[in-house]
């Protein structure tokens, strides 16, 4: 076994006794048999936590296990929940239906041989041995080891633990005598384990003794008495032999149908937990495709109630999360919401900031713990008059209501109900919905956080572009109507998003660098003289040099050699690098196309506005010279249909 770890607590030091299996027993029947108990409370007063426990290489201090036990028991106000527990710890729920079924095939006897290795492997505090006493019962001694001392409802769990592990094999509640005890002052603990024997074997031994019996009887008839004597008893004797060999027979095949029975059942049973475990394990994995790829929240949440709504045996759901100041949930998504019942979602106010507040919301989101509730008699003792009225308007009779959480701080609540049905909430999807929440929780977080920089970098664009109209009145929405063009010559040409959106930020930008150019060239009435237009020109190459100190990553990296391009021209006679066909980004030979048009169609201080068929037919002109005949073709395209508006 190698020595015991040591735990520290305050000065002193304890032994690690007890796996945290044994814990996990506890819990389990806590979740099947008392849905209502407050496990959180329960464990954070015994100083354990629920990732400890579900830890199969934890080991808690006999102290740890004292405290968990008498809060237990206050709890559930039981005495005798450690022989429950014990009686538990063998059920399909706890032991596992797959253990519990290869465990069937065996019998009594041969499972008590293995208690002294289970052991081992649950507790350091005693060792167990057992031995044989008969067909139908074992001697079980277990002796603490030094300087461990256990306590009474440790005894009382093993008797359950006995007794459960006798009547999964289809037996009677078995016999359990406890000649010596330790809490009686007996150096060990010993108990005797019996139970009744099948009636077929009962049956056999009957029909082998007198089996036995009547060979010598039947010998002797045949030497001593008469011939008609022997002729009329003789096969009476053996049909009787015959008749217990039957009714052995008949009893043995029906307690083989039993056990058949009890092992197709725990099979069924078995498939059935394959299943759930399935379609568990597949819910989680398309949440968390729904959680990935995707940077718009609604979009996210439509994605996470979808996954619900097919994985999870539940009518309704619906996803609330905290508004930005924290003062109030806000329904963002559900499935199953009749249109009232969205409304009515949508306009009660799930307030945050009143602790006076009983809304089981509001509740779940401060306590942050989730609530199960079973019955509206549940509701009526929690409720104001006016909530109430709201859950029998939803005809909410049962519900979860669980925190999304984000760094362990809630961010939102998840609720789920059975309106129709009336279906009880289980325990057991408690915890399946607390494992997938904080996932939710914090791929909601980051998609927020996601939006809010997308709004601050919308809002800088918008702050730049304004700085380009606020030094030259006339040129007023340039940018934006080129952006606009480009966007829809862009959809024309089908390209993607991502470089819809290089190009659409590029249009907004492309003349950032005319801050740098002075007033009274911009402003001229005239025409402008040689070193006039190379300033001008130079816009191109101080707008790309701006715009390369600001970080674009991936689609948008492109942006600054799209801005700087615009002036290039598809022979190469265009500036500032004098670029030529491919080599000019397609983003750029697109703006080269709006840029001019719009330019052609508004007020310049050094004339007015062209007609839109002179402007189309100067474009025309330009093409294979100036523009992308492709570009061009998609740009004629765009006003056959109406889409750009000169």
């Amino acid at each position: 076994m190698g020595g015991q770890r040591m735990v520290t607590t305050g000065a002193s030091k304890s032994p690690l006794l007890y796996n945290s299996r044994i814990i996990d027993t506890y819990l389990k029947l806590l979740e099947r048999r008392y849905p209502g108990a407050d496990i959180s409370a329960l464990l954070k007063t015994s100083g354990m936590t629920l990732s400890e426990i579900r830890d199969e290489g934890q080991w808690f201090s006999q102290g740890q296990v004292n405290t968990f036990y008498n809060c237990l028991e206050r709890l559930t106000l039981n005495p005798q929940i450690a022989r429950e527990a014990g009686r538990f710890a063998v059920s399909a729920n706890a032991l596992g239906i797959f253990r519990q079924y290869m465990l069937s095939a065996f019998g009594p006897t041969a499972m008590f041989q293995m208690i002294g290795r289970l052991s081992s492997k649950l507790t350091r505090s005693a060792d167990f041995t057992s031995r044989k006493l008969s067909e139908n019962s074992v001697e079980i001694v277990v002796k603490p080891r030094p300087g461990c001392e256990e306590e009474p409802f440790q005894c009382e769990n093993r008797i359950g633990f006995f007794e459960a592990g006798v009547m999964m094999f289809n037996h009677n509640l078995p016999g359990i005598s406890h000649p010596e005890c330790i809490f009686r002052g007996d150096p060990v603990c010993r108990y005797e384990v019996s139970w009744e024997m099948p009636r077929s074997a009962n049956w056999r031994k009957v029909r082998n003794f007198v089996s036995v019996l009547m060979v010598p009887m039947v010998l002797g008839a045949l030497l001593w008495l008469p011939l008609w004597f022997n002729l009329a008893v003789v096969p009476l004797a053996i049909a009787g032999v015959a008749l217990l060999g039957l009714v052995a027979e008949m009893h043995e095949k029906g307690e083989q149908r039993d056990s058949l029975s009890q092992l197709t059942d725990t099979a069924d049973r078995l498939i059935d937990q394959v299943n759930i475990t399935h379609s568990n394990a597949m819910m989680s994995k398309e949440i968390g495709e729904a959680l990935t790829g995707h940077s718009s929240l609604s979009h996210t949440l439509d994605n996470v109630t979808q996954v619900l709504r097919e994985r999870l045996d539940y009518e309704r759901g619906a996803i609330f999360l905290a508004n930005r100041e924290v003062t109030e949930l806000e329904f963002c998504a559900g499935f199953g919401c009749l249109e009232h019942e969205q409304e009515l979602f949508q306009r009660i106010p799930f307030r945050l900031d009143q602790p006076e507040s009983t809304g089981l919301l509001a509740r779940c989101f401060g306590e942050n713990r989730p609530l199960l509730i079973n019955g509206l008699d549940e509701m009526e003792a929690v409720l104001s008059p006016r909530r109430l009225s709201v859950v029998r308007a939803l005809k909410i009779e049962a519900l979860i209501c669980c925190p999304i959480r984000s760094c362990n701080e809630p961010v939102g609540v998840l609720m789920l109900d059975n309106p129709i049905s009336k279906c009880p909430i289980r325990q057991v999807d408690m915890s399946l919905i607390e494992g997938i929440t904080p996932s939710i929780g914090m791929t909601l977080h980051n998609v927020q956080l996601l939006e809010g920089k997308e709004r601050q970098f919308a809002t800088l664009l918008q702050v730049m572009s304004a700085s380009i109209d606020a030094h030259d009145a006339l040129t007023r929405g340039h940018s934006e109507k080129v952006t606009e063009y480009a966007l829809q010559i862009c959809h024309m040409m089908d390209l993607d998003e991502g470089y819809c959106e290089a190009v659409r930020v590029a249009s907004l930008l492309h003349d950032y660098g005319k801050l740098g150019v002075p007033d009274a060239i911009l402003k001229k009435n005239g025409s402008l003289d040689c070193n006039e237009y190379e300033i001008v020109k130079n816009h191109a190459v101080m707008t790309g040099e701006i715009l390369r100190q600001i970080n674009f990553e991936d689609t948008l990296s492109e942006v600054p050699a799209i801005a700087q391009s615009h002036h290039e021209k598809i022979d190469g006679s265009g500036y500032p690098e004098g670029l030529k066909g491919e080599e000019i980004p397609l983003g750029a030979r697109i703006i080269a196309v709006a840029d001019v048009f719009e330019a052609l169609t508004a007020t310049r201080h050094y004339r007015g506005p062209l007609p839109l068929d002179d402007a189309v037919g100067f474009i025309r002109k330009g093409t294979r010279q100036h523009f992308d005949p492709q570009v061009v073709g998609a740009f004629e395209r765009c006003l056959e249909r109406g889409w750009l508006d000169a």
